[in-house]
């Protein structure tokens, strides 16, 4: 047993919403002055553990105890000043105020009721230089990168006097070189003697900063391992369990990809010379049926731009279009796109993707309306029956399909997201970042529907960060590089590696290829 006291313990914490057990007699401990990571399937209750903790959710039964006081259960004010803050996936960023504000938030520091600027400029320019990061200048925190305002929000917590910090996928949204600033960061806390409790879907970050690490499965938790006898393999099963496990690992979790697959010869898209000024320049390719293209390359390569100007959503992009041999008009409306059977799944799904405030069913009708109506109303009744089928297809429980898709997890509003594009029967699906922030389960799950829809004659282009899914989906992939296209490597003719493409991407020849991945981690593949 451990001599280091408990900065945080469960013990036998239920929580019960309705029908639904999230939480099943939790016991936990988190060491003072360390990293414990909680992992597991979305679901698998490690959010509701965060709120619980936090004071925002109230548990059914069990206790919390915080440094060995027990916890006002439901009470994040008396919670905080108990010395506990989180993080949120989702940033809290007042957009209009300055840094030093932001970090003063909720909190603010005045004296005569005048707001003490200057005190709190200095302070936090203090706790900045405490921690080792930049001082930005009192500029509109909304001008920030994503990055730096997360660092807002780590001051923030530091100035509440919080000693344990709570972060739930704080490196969702940001690119690599970010992700290992934060990282670094979050060992400099630890190093300095604060608490972190840090979930994440990234195994490899898991496995990088924690010195403990538990697994939830089933609102329950299956493993509690220290770092040093920890795998990337042993957590994949712990999560998944034996049967799911041994297809995954290979396939989502090791990039291994997949047999080559016959596709038709019918060229379903065919653009050419695709420009958007400042960011694309000249890119031609085509999409075969039954064809899943990979769209690779390093931050700022024009990958995003690149789906947006062929959905049409970047009116001021030019270029050719053929559809199935027959020349089109260039999309210059998201309208027009659709008329063409080109359907995107953008990459910010809470931002362009869901509607939060409408049903599960209601979001993946919302994509083709007219087969639920009747006289011009939906039929909720028929909604319901005719998008259970599209749901089940992207592996999202239709006992859900009532639930607000403002609550779902990550990866079922994803789904939401691939079940309202089906429902448009498209010609070409285009999926920025399909997988980004959702565990390897539903990973596995959205893959394998992209899959299934390539095999039903779609044409799918896929634009990921994680070259491994890209090796893993792809038949071809198109190789980005600063706004320009590198090069073409078709699986069909040699092996789909992740240091081909980065070799492409770079532009060097192969006897250079072994160095190129380290060079690609500190630049970024975003």
């Amino acid at each position: 047993m451990s001599s280091i006291p408990s900065a945080l313990m469960f013990e036998s914490v239920s929580k019960r919403y309705g029908a639904i057990q999230a939480l099943k007699g939790i016991d936990l401990d988190v060491a003072a002055g360390t990293v414990h990571a909680l992992v597991g399937e979305n679901g698998a209750g490690k959010s509701t553990c965060l709120g619980i903790t936090s004071g925002r959710v109230v548990p059914t039964s069990g206790k919390v105890r915080l440094a060995g006081v027990e916890a006002p259960a439901g009470r994040p004010r008396e919670i905080r000043n108990m010395g506990v803050a989180t993080i949120y996936q989702e940033l809290t960023i007042a957009p209009n105020l300055t840094p030093s504000q932001n970090v003063f938030l909720g909190q603010f520091r005045s004296s005569w009721g005048v707001l003490a600027s200057r005190e709190m400029r200095l302070r936090y320019e203090a706790l900045a230089l405490e921690i080792g990061v930049a001082v930005h200048p009192e500029i509109p925190a909304g001008r920030l990168s994503v990055a730096d305002q997360q660092v807002l929000e780590i001051l923030r917590a530091l100035a509440s006097g919080a000693r344990t910090i709570l972060f739930d996928e704080p490196t969702a949204s940001l690119a690599r070189p970010e992700r290992s600033a934060l990282l670094a960061l979050i060992k400099r806390l630890r190093e300095d003697g604060y608490t972190i409790v840090f979930v994440s879907h990234n195994l490899d970050e898991v496995l990088e900063i924690s010195d403990r690490i538990t697994v939830f499965r089933d609102g329950q938790t299956v493993a509690d391992v220290a770092r040093r006898d920890a795998t990337k393999h042993d957590l994949v099963h712990h999560m998944l369990g034996d049967g799911k496990a041994a297809a995954m690992v290979e396939d989502v979790i090791e990039g291994g990809g997949h047999s080559a697959r016959p596709v038709s010869t019918e060229e379903v898209l065919r653009v050419a010379n695709v420009a958007l000024p400042g960011v694309l320049s000249s890119v031609s390719f085509s999409v075969r049926k039954g064809e899943i293209l990979g769209i690779g390359g390093l931050v700022g390569s024009g990958r995003t731009e690149l789906l947006r100007c062929i959905a049409g959503l970047e009116p001021a992009s030019t270029g050719r279009m053929e559809i199935s041999g027959g020349s089109v008009a260039w999309p210059r409306s998201v309208r027009a796109a659709l008329s063409h059977g080109i359907v995107l799944v953008p990459e910010d799904r809470k931002g362009q993707g869901i509607i939060p405030k409408l049903t599960a069913a209601e979001n993946i009708g919302v994509g083709n309306l007219s087969r639920f109506c009747s006289n011009w109303n939906v039929v909720p009744r028929k909604l319901q029956a005719n998008t259970a089928g599209p749901a089940i297809a992207y592996g999202f429980d239709s006992r859900r399909l009532t639930s607000l898709a403002g609550t779902l997890s990550g990866g079922n509003q994803q789904k939401l997201l691939l079940a309202r594009a089906s429902v448009t029967n498209p010609r070409v699906l285009l999926a920025d970042e399909p997988t980004r922030g959702i565990d390897v389960g539903a990973k596995a799950e959205i893959m394998e529907s992209l899959r299934n829809l390539a095999s039903e004659g779609c044409a799918v282009v896929v634009v990921s960060s994680e070259l491994e899914e890209v090796v893993a989906l792809s038949d071809r992939v198109v190789v980005m590089n600063e706004g320009h296209m590198a090069g073409v490597i078709d699986g069909s003719e040699e092996p789909l590696t992740i240091s081909g493409i980065l070799k492409m991407a770079f532009g060097v020849e192969e006897d250079a290829a072994p160095a190129l991945r380290n060079e690609a981690v500190s630049r970024g593949t975003a």
